[in-house]
């Protein structure tokens, strides 16, 4: 791992240049999905089972082959059978690429409501959509499992007679018919729980919530009569598509291209394929291009939502606050396919908190609902949730304040994780204290009815592999291509690092983002890594631009190229102080010298700095009806470094907003029967403009030194915290203890009334 050297100044990062790509988003010239059309386009749908768990016992397409305006009709006979074969997703741990094929489309059975089972192409959508709807499945019902509970017991229906465990960040190990396990320890927990003078325990559970990005999954492809494929598509990561394509289609990676468009928000839920197969060989049989699009309902009932939860857990400590113990045990929905993210939910759990003894237990389970995905900070809402309510418990039964209690037990850099390693260089006390001098924490929250309640949170980020490719023009600027799909801004805080490394202006620097054959392998952009990691990339490649200019100018001046001095976007001749080239200059004196100026650079950085946040918040509930308004919140964060602050606070602010829907309002309803019952956003119920304050950011700079100018990720952390410091504030308002997510006013009200009676 490279410990860098980081400038105490900086010129361009940490300022707040105008993002390239803005201009175009705004006047909507911007192309996302929808936006993309071919000549003699087609358009497909797909036909999804209605039912929650079944057997296909037959599929007659017969009558949407003949009606008219269609062009192809297929089912999973049309697709190659694939075998259990275990591929390395990054992030997403080994990944069964047969649950990935079955997941797109059901052969035997299917295994929640909305999994694929037919798709159409036909000269327009309604069309598709009609045809579609005669296709006739004969279904043999089984009884559908919802929850983990439920799933784990002795008596639930099995969903596969075999599965491979899932292995999201860490693997696991076959428990149970429908579930894996994890286990995390250290220290000796019986010890530590009989030396402690306190001890609570508690249960939670939490319902599934959706990714609720605004753009639905959308995607073209094309089968070229050479039998290569394009796919346009919004993506978090162009490479994933065209590996999982290839690998699901039996086709050489080098025959299909992504090329990936502009994305209208991810979250994770954009990392893998849904319908992008079934656009691919609806193409191939139609022999023309063929577009999809899902609506919300497709989108809600059929793709990654996160997983919910039934968690249990144990803490103990001394009466001057110090933790001596802790037990974690979480449950975690995986959705049909197993590899939910039990991992990261349960590892995040406590690791804030340095405590001397801890045991962890983790169940990625099996249930009747769509295959989970990632959410920002996968899995630690839930825990973060569970853990920070039962340790505001402990202040109030201590009586000790919450950020002392906090400052008391911080993970501090070095300390031993349970994970297995020392913890690196970290500002969670930075943090804390700023909790703690910051005019919101001294005010007087005043009026009857309101609380206030804090909640730490924390998050490890990833590195994984990055490229970036630089060009040098003629006239000084600069192309900046990177494998990275711009979901948060991106494009610029790439442009600012290779701007910072070169010594030249930010507008001087033109970033795009390059398809799978114009640019290096890159992970998806997902973990809150590309600052981080393809900011690493782009500046390995912009030292070897410098280096290839230095030469030119010690070939210009018949010098050594040791005798190049490199200042700030300007060559000088250590040994003529008189010669002197600009950035600009010698870029306009390359033809002369030997060509071209280009650099590519692939970097996989381990020094990922972890992420820590506090939030505090104020709120008010109406005893009467039990609604919540948040009055008042303020999130503090450590950035590293922040490369583009406007961005950082953006992140920040976006991921409480996230946080707090998933508190009060964000679920799945599903019936006995396994459908889901709420498949608009009139139902799923996001949070507006109405029902968040003002947030405020506080960004605090602990550099990370696994970066040239510091930078951590910022984009995952924000959601962990918001649950259980609204929890907090609202038993410190009314007196009340939640133990479910999301707190409706419809449970806050049922606990305020068995309460008052």
């Amino acid at each position: 791992m490279n410990d860098y050297v980081i400038p105490e100044k900086l010129r361009v990062v940490g300022t707040t240049p105008i993002r390239p790509d803005g201009h175009d988003k705004v006047t909507g010239r911007a192309k996302f999905g929808d936006d993309f059309h071919l000549p003699s386009m087609l358009h497909g749908k797909v036909l999804r089972s209605p039912h929650a768990h079944a057997r296909i016992k037959s599929i007659d397409t017969s009558h949407a082959e003949a009606f008219p305006g269609v062009h192809a009709v297929v089912t999973a006979a049309d697709f190659p059978k694939i075998t259990s074969n275990v591929i390395d997703a990054g992030e997403a741990g080994q990944i069964d690429m047969q649950d990935v094929a079955d997941n797109c489309i059901a052969r035997e059975k299917v295994f929640y409501d909305g999994h694929a089972v037919a798709a159409v192409a036909a000269d327009n959508a309604h069309i598709a959509e009609e045809a579609a709807n005669l296709i006739q499945v004969d279904y043999e019902l089984l009884d559908p499992v919802m929850d983990v509970r439920s799933a784990m017991a002795d008596n639930a229906p099995v969903l596969h007679d075999d599965f491979l465990p899932g292995a999201f960040l860490a693997p696991t190990e076959k428990a149970l018919p429908n579930a894996s396990k994890l286990e995390l320890a250290m220290g000796d927990v019986s010890t530590g729980f009989d030396e402690a003078d306190i001890v609570i325990e508690r249960e939670f559970t939490t319902e599934t919530v959706h990714q609720g990005y605004i753009e639905t999954h959308i995607v073209t492809a094309q089968w070229g009569a050479n039998g290569m494929v394009t796919v346009w598509t919004t993506t978090q990561g162009q490479f994933a598509i065209r590996d999982q394509l290839a690998l699901v289609l039996e086709l050489p990676m080098s025959a299909i291209t992504v090329i990936p468009l502009e994305i209208g928000g991810g979250f994770g839920g954009k990392d893998s394929i849904y319908i992008d197969p079934l656009a691919v060989v609806l193409s191939k049989q139609s022999g023309r291009p063929v577009k999809m699009v899902m609506n919300r309902a497709e989108t809600l009932r059929a793709t990654g939502p996160s997983s919910g939860t039934y968690i249990k857990a144990r803490l103990g400590a001394k009466t001057d606050g110090t933790l001596v113990a802790a037990e974690f045990h979480g449950a975690y929905e995986a959705g049909a396919y197993s590899g939910g993210p039990v991992a990261p939910g349960v590892s995040t759990a406590l690791t804030r908190y340095n405590i001397p003894n801890v045991k962890i237990e983790g169940y990625d389970v099996l249930v009747n609902k769509p295959k989970i995905k990632p959410y920002r900070a996968p899995g630690a809402t839930p825990s973060n949730f569970a853990i920070e309510t039962m340790i505001d418990e402990l202040c109030r039964e201590l009586k000790l304040d919450p950020v002392e209690f906090r400052l008391r037990n911080a993970l501090t850099t070095g300390d031993r994780l349970v994970l297995g390693f020392p913890c690196p260089e970290i500002g969670g006390v930075e943090i804390l204290k700023a909790v703690q001098n910051h005019a919101h924490y001294q005010s007087d929250i005043g009026g009857p009815h309101r609380g206030r309640g804090l909640a730490y949170g924390f998050w490890f980020g990833a590195g994984l592999p990055s490229s970036a490719d630089l060009m040098v023009n003629s006239d000084g600027t600069v192309q900046l291509c990177s494998g990275s799909p711009d979901m948060s801004g991106t494009r610029i805080t790439l442009a600012m690092q290779a701007a910072e490394a070169l010594g030249i202006e930010p507008s001087d620097i033109f970033p795009s983002v390059g398809d799978t054959t114009s640019v290096g392998y890159s992970f998806q952009t997902v973990a809150s890594r590309t600052t981080f990691a393809t900011g690493i990339a782009v500046y390995q490649a912009a030292q070897d631009i410098l280096a290839q200019m230095a030469e030119r100018a010690a070939l210009i001046w018949q010098i050594a190229t040791d005798n190049i001095l490199i200042d700030c976007g300007r060559f000088l001749n250590e040994t003529n102080i008189q010669q002197c080239f600009t950035f600009k200059e010698l870029a306009g004196k390359l033809d002369g010298t030997g060509g071209p100026i280009a650099a590519r650079a692939l970097a996989s950085p381990e020094g990922v700095g972890f992420q820590i946040t506090a939030h505090l918040v104020d709120l008010a509930v109406d005893p009467e009806t039990g609604k919540i308004d948040i009055l008042r919140y303020t999130a503090f964060q450590d950035a590293g470094k922040a490369v583009h602050p406007d961005f950082v606070e953006g992140q920040i602010q976006g991921g409480t907003v996230q946080g707090i829907g998933w508190a009060l309002n964000e679920e799945y309803f599903y019936d006995e029967a396994g459908h889901l019952k709420n498949t608009s956003l009139l139902d799923y119920r996001m949070p507006t403009i109405l029902d968040v304050p003002n947030i405020e950011a506080v960004i605090l700079e602990t550099p990370n030194p696994g970066h040239p100018y510091g930078v951590r990720g910022v984009g995952e952390v924000p959601i962990v915290p918001p649950a259980a410091a609204i929890a907090n504030a609202l038993y410190d308002a009314a007196g009340i203890r939640m133990n479910t997510l999301p707190m409706t006013p419809a449970k806050i009200l049922d606990k305020l009334n068995s309460v008052t009676h």
